[in-house]
């Protein structure tokens, strides 16, 4: 009777299983192969990326985080897989992120040779159906050209019927495969030879140096990109700083002046890679929290402070009793001193922090997305060290280049106290509005040449006074005149002022989507923008308005959003690209999808910005 029951058992499962093989089959005769509903390409974009491609048919679509990449032969960077459309998941309770139509990765490879080439995916259909991962192979050459071999689909198997869009696990099929559909090309036809593509961009190389994980090469590269930073508005307010400390002691040694330098230096690079890691990892940016009016007006008052001591007011420094606590401590006389220039140094990371140049918006993205704060880290303290090098060079000098203490010394007291104030103003501006940042620059220019004109009786004294004293003139008559750009107080009345890119403001993430889902055949370009984001003032003021950049654009739609509020629609625009703070651009094809490697972080001069738009159809 058992033997029986076991047969009758077995009889029952094998029916149900072909049943369910039938229906499956059934049901599958009405949905697309998968090497059809998701066409695969792979080949080589330039000697340096692999450029995938998914034609995804009408009623289908892929699943963003079941994209995975792998080479043997050669080192795979991180893909670049333009955002796609967010779905909610009503099987497992969270957002899903979507493909459809055309999709195009670019995967930065290192190599040198022919390699094979490994991509895993896994799609579904809108009528209910999804299908098994799948894995494509192809045979590249890191050296450039098409690809040496087909790319062939690896375990393709028939649909599986399945309710739920996605599981966290890969589909189990244990139905047997049926025969492989025609292999699927992996790179343009050999009498079509591809286009030249454009360099790769300063993200994808920055991004290349991360993803390759070698300190010894990481370091050296990011100490050279924060010597060239070193030279933008957002760091060069600090040589005026550490000038004013190394002239508040007087007349000092190279010694000396090299260790107060180095001191603010570390300490503006230790803050400064803090903040860095702590923005990456908590995926926000640092950008509009360091420009809150609160800690611009702190340090704008501090630096005031420094000012109203090079006017001789008083001596700013720690508490004596402090001092000698920290002196004993330390054995030294100015223990005090270098801890006050250290704690200057680190306040002054809130200058750096807000300047999103590429170098930085690429290693905020490596820390997000890695979590490996040692490379991240080892990469913005090396860019501090960079940005660091004119203000080592400054304390290095000082011995000589500072006159002998005396009445010039004092003189030269009382300009960095201008410089100072001049900084504290800046600061602030982004806050302020336009005519009373006039009206500061008007006052300060004003006094200062008034200053000089009345107790200096020195010709060039005299001539300096002058000067200042007819700057902040024009400053006052542009503010009384209507003019609000204290960079030019009258372009206004002589009709200086040159027409921008007119663009269209969109707040929310539903608003670009919109736009995108219509675009009328154009390309589109999305701006971030802040009032208080300076290089955006620099691509506003001398790059927007250039003549071929305007007749580039001519053709494409303009978008821009602005996050200067930082409230929550804010920093969900910025979170659907990435992003850590403006500026930033994002270029779209006729589609709707995200151009590969074309975004531009930071400021560009009209002449560079026409290169990174080569990259629009």
């Amino acid at each position: 009777m058992t033997s029986i029951s076991r047969v009758l058992a077995l009889a029952c499962l094998t029916l149900f299983a072909t049943l369910l093989l039938a229906g499956g089959a059934r049901a599958a005769d009405d949905f697309l192969d998968p090497a059809i509903a998701f066409r695969f390409e792979a080949r080589m974009a330039d000697p340096q990326t692999v450029e995938v491609r998914y034609q995804i048919a009408d009623g289908y679509y892929m699943y963003r985080e079941r994209f995975a990449f792998r080479a043997a032969g050669a080192k795979l960077g991180m893909a670049e897989i333009p955002p796609g459309k967010v779905k909610y998941d009503e099987t497992f309770q969270k957002d899903v992120e979507t493909h459809k139509g055309e999709l195009i990765i670019r995967i930065p490879v290192e190599g040198s040779g022919p390699f094979t080439f490994t991509a895993s995916s896994q799609g579904c259909a809108d009528a209910g159906l999804c299908y098994p991962p799948q894995e494509h192979s192809a045979r590249l050459d890191a050296g450039g050209g098409a690809p040496a071999a087909p790319a062939l689909p690896i375990g393709a198997n028939a649909p599986h019927m399945s309710t739920g869009p996605l599981s966290s696990q890969p589909a189990m099929d244990t139905a047997p495969a049926p025969a492989p559909a025609a292999p699927v090309q992996a790179g343009p036809a050999p009498a079509a030879a591809p286009a030249a593509a454009p360099a790769p961009s300063e993200m994808s190389r920055i991004d290349a140096v991360l993803q390759g994980g070698r300190l010894l090469t990481i370091v050296p590269a990011f100490i050279l990109l924060g010597l060239g930073l070193a030279f933008t508005p957002c760091v060069l307010p600090m040589v005026p700083i550490l000038s004013s400390i190394i002239v508040g002691e007087g007349q000092v040694s190279r010694g000396r002046g090299f260790l107060l330098s180095l001191t603010y230096s570390l300490g503006m690079a230790i803050v400064y890679t803090l903040l860095g890691i702590a923005a990456g990892l908590a995926g926000e940016g640092l950008a509009a929290a360091l420009q809150n009016p609160w800690v611009l007006g702190a340090f704008a008052l501090l630096i005031v402070a420094m000012a109203m001591s090079m006017f001789g007011f008083y001596e700013l420094q720690l508490p004596s009793s402090l001092q000698s606590r920290l002196a004993n401590a330390s054995g030294r006389q100015s223990g005090g001193k270098l801890v006050g220039v250290f704690a200057m140094g680190a306040i002054s990371a809130l200058i750096v922090g807000p300047c999103v140049a590429a170098p930085l918006a690429g290693a905020l993205v490596y820390i997000s997305q890695t979590r490996d704060v040692l490379v991240g880290g080892a990469a913005l303290f090396a860019m501090a060290a960079g940005m660091s090098i004119p203000l080592l060079l400054v304390g290095l000098s000082a011995g000589s280049l500072l006159p002998r203490a005396g009445a010039w010394m004092e003189s030269v007291k009382r300009l960095f106290g201008v410089l100072m104030l001049a900084m504290a103003l800046w600061l602030v501006s982004p806050v302020l509005p336009p005519m009373v940042q006039m009206l500061g620059w008007a006052l300060l220019l004003l006094g200062y040449g008034f200053y000089l004109l009345r107790k200096h009786k020195h010709w060039v004294a005299m001539a300096a006074g002058a000067a200042f004293a007819l700057l902040g003139g024009i400053q006052l008559v542009g503010a009384a005149t209507g003019g609000r750009d204290a960079l030019a107080p009258l372009a206004h009345l002589t009709g200086g002022v040159h027409q921008g890119l007119a663009f269209k403001r969109i707040k929310t993430v539903d608003d670009l989507d919109r736009e995108l889902a219509d675009t009328g055949g154009k390309t589109v370009m999305l701006d971030f923008y802040a009032d208080w984001c300076v290089s955006c003032k620099e691509m506003e003021k001398l790059t927007f308005v250039d003549p071929a950049v305007q007749v580039r654009l001519a053709n494409t739609i303009l978008l821009q959003v602005d996050v200067t509020a930082n409230d929550a629609a804010d920093k969900a625009m910025l979170k659907r690209f990435k992003l850590f703070g403006p500026p930033g651009i994002i270029l779209f094809a006729p589609n709707g999808e995200e151009i590969p490697d074309s975004r531009v972080i930071g400021y560009q001069n009209p002449e560079k910005f026409l290169a990174s738009l080569a990259r629009l159809p």
